[in-house]
């Protein structure tokens, strides 16, 4: 019927018709095609489980995509002072670069253990547990299997909210117990990216979970977050030695450059004659949260040039404050081919604090049967 209707109409009818179309296709070129594209280069199969990309939008046109390979923030759009939507997450353009030996965990859910465990040991019961070592001596965001490379499950309930479940198997990358977990992203109304976690063990264990989104509210691809202002609620943060493993000290941040209480730029005393930021070499720790009751504001960060706020809400008693030093530039493989050069970005993860299975005096991360383990961050973002 429809070759029929086509060689039925006179050329002239036809020939606008078709250019109509090819309009209105290049129209839509950016919005509902580029998000179909998009997800094509998402679209895979790991470990004999689908890969697929996820989008969640908003009334307000703010929209964020995200794979259940690793589950994975892509792309987080907001708009900016001029209401211009700005990405303001660093990542790759398809599934296949996520994958590359060393790849920085850009914007992957972390566990089972986030950030970092010295010498990948520790005792829980009277016995001793031994991780998979990819930090030197040291066990970095779960190992060399950790969730950040794991097809998770998922399931989205409606334009704003993605369900991830993944099921880490008793012994896997050396920790005790199955551990069934449930993270949840929900894009709210305000602007928000919600994230909630959820975990339970049929055997004690260790759990900490975080995402490791890089962002740079500048765009991503600009050069510098140096001219970012940085407010950090905390009073202490945790020393770290020379391998970035915490001593077991809470140390006052004042009178140091680590005393962000005030806003100020996060480049203003980086390079400060500071052993602490000589291991890091830059900003690479944690600080001990002074409220984190899921309301108050821990960290605001501002950038200059788009006018966009970030506020970060939660319930961990930990922040860990990276200021992207590990970042070199040396491959052209970002999104759209851009680098991502040294301190183009920073992260502000969430969490219970790193190493605490060694440290009594730290928030303790054990999770036994019969308990659920619960915590939930929001971004939200603002101009």
């Amino acid at each position: 019927m429809k070759k029929t209707f086509l060689k039925a109409l006179p050329l002239a009818t036809l020939c606008l018709a078709l250019t109509f179309s090819a309009c209105n296709s290049n129209k839509d070129k950016g919005t509902a095609s580029s998000t179909q594209q998009d997800s094509l280069k998402y679209s895979t199969t790991i470990d004999g489980k689908a890969v697929k990309l996820y989008t969640l939008k908003n009334k307000q046109g703010a929209s964020v995509s995200i794979t259940n390979y690793g589950g994975r923030v892509v792309s987080l759009l907001v708009p900016d002072k001029n209401n211009k939507l700005t990405d303001v997450v660093l990542g790759y353009d398809s599934i296949g670069t996520y994958r590359k030996k060393g790849e920085p965990f850009f914007g992957a859910l972390i566990g089972r253990y986030g950030n970092r465990i010295g010498k990948g040991k520790f005792t829980l019961e009277g016995k001793e547990y031994q991780l998979q070592l990819n930090d030197g001596v040291n066990t970095l965001h779960g190992g060399t299997d950790g969730f950040y490379g794991k097809v998770w499950d998922a399931k989205q309930l409606d334009s704003t909210k993605l369900e991830l479940t993944y099921v880490s198997k008793d012994g896997e990358a050396g920790y005790p117990g199955k551990l069934d977990v449930k993270v949840t992203y929900t894009l709210t109304e305000d602007n928000g990216l919600q994230i909630d976690y959820q975990a339970t063990t049929d055997k004690t264990t260790i759990v900490n979970l975080t995402n490791h989104a890089y962002f740079n509210l500048n765009g991503e691809g600009d050069s510098t977050i140096l001219d970012h202002e940085l407010t950090v609620d905390a009073n202490a943060y945790t020393p770290v030695d020379s391998t970035l493993i915490p001593t077991g000290k809470l140390q006052p941040v004042a009178g140091t450059a680590f005393d962000f209480n005030k806003a100020k730029l996060i480049g203003k005393q980086i390079g400060d004659a500071d052993e602490q930021l000589k291991f890091g070499k830059g900003y690479d720790h944690n600080f001990a949260l002074t409220h984190h009751d899921g309301k108050t504001p821990v960290a605001v960060v501002k950038s200059p040039k788009t006018g966009i706020i970030l506020s970060i809400i939660t319930t961990e008693p930990g922040l860990q404050f990276y200021s992207g030093n590990f970042l070199t530039g040396a491959d052209k493989d970002g999104k759209g081919g851009k680098s991502y050069p040294h301190r183009s970005a920073f992260c502000l993860e969430t969490q219970h604090f790193p190493d605490a299975p060694n440290h009594p005096n730290f928030a303790s991360t054990v999770l036994k049967p019969g308990e659920t383990y619960k915590t939930s961050t929001t971004y939200k973002f603002s101009k």
